[in-house]
């Protein structure tokens, strides 16, 4: 089961900060999940929200302000404790503080057409500039984003964000000719992820925190988990594979003692 840390590691440290990927990254984890919103200056910043009063000291719209004020603001508020003050990074702080990242899930939320306009391109600039072509999809739940995202390049991997059962969301995801589906767990079935692998897509699910939910997504055959806390997740998931190497033939490891105590640990 691929892992990947929502928002760095919302749940373990301040959602969508150097330090939460630092924090999940010590731990082995190397797929992540993140939010973009374009800053003043036209640079893709990490956040979810389009404005800074959720989890700042500041109020206003991300894109009143610079990459640098971003940078200096206290992104703390409203989220796990953290000892340190740490601000908003922009994408590009990201990339060149962890180079040897495995995968990004870029979710772009929605904005005025302007904006998205723009930072589409910006994307667009990124992925080709440091060849991420197999290592970054761009993931959205507004449609006409994605479209801008496939027509300015074709080799880039786009993914639908949804978490609706109508419009049918694999129908929805093949329309745009999407590589990734990205949808909300409590929705998925295991008719939507064989229909979703049938049309090549990743079937990637949000936001899984359980151990019995994520191992029940894993019997649907879903390809990846989303989750607030990736690092004990990891652990599980590893424990459970060097336990089952261990067990006696014939011993199922569901069975496992080691199995149950884990999955009490998150």
């Amino acid at each position: 089961m691929i892992v990947y840390g929502h928002r760095g590691a919302k749940g373990e440290a301040p959602e969508n900060t150097l330090a939460g990927f630092t924090h999940a990254y010590r731990h082995g984890v190397r797929h992540f999940e993140l939010d973009l919103v374009l800053s003043k200056d036209g640079k893709p910043v990490i956040v979810h929200d389009l404005t800074v009063d959720r989890t700042t000291g500041h109020e206003g719209n991300v894109s009143s302000y610079t990459t640098e004020e971003l940078a200096e603001m206290d992104a703390r508020r409203n989220g796990t404790p953290w000892p340190r003050v740490v601000g908003i990074p922009s994408l590009e702080a990201l990339l060149n503080e962890y180079p040897d990242f495995e995968h990004l899930q870029l979710e772009v939320k929605k904005d005025s057409r302007q904006r998205l306009n723009v930072l589409c391109n910006r994307l667009t600039e990124v992925i080709q500039r440091r060849d991420l072509y197999t290592r970054v999809a761009i993931t959205s739940s507004d449609p006409w984003f994605l479209q801008q995202a496939r027509r300015r390049d074709r080799k880039v991997r786009i993914g639908l964000v949804t978490d609706r059962k109508f419009p049918r969301p694999v129908n929805a995801a093949a329309r745009l000719h999407c590589d990734f589906l990205c949808i909300g767990w409590r929705i998925c079935t295991e008719a939507i992820v064989n229909d979703a692998h049938r049309r090549g897509m990743h079937v990637s699910t949000w936001t899984v925190n359980r151990i019995h939910d994520m191992l029940q997504l894993e019997a649907k055959g879903v390809d990846s988990i989303i989750t607030d806390y990736p690092t004990s997740t990891r652990m599980f998931f590893d424990n459970r594979s060097k336990a089952a190497l261990q067990l006696p033939s014939g011993q199922n490891r569901a069975d496992s003692p080691q199995s149950e105590n884990t999955v009490q640990a998150i």
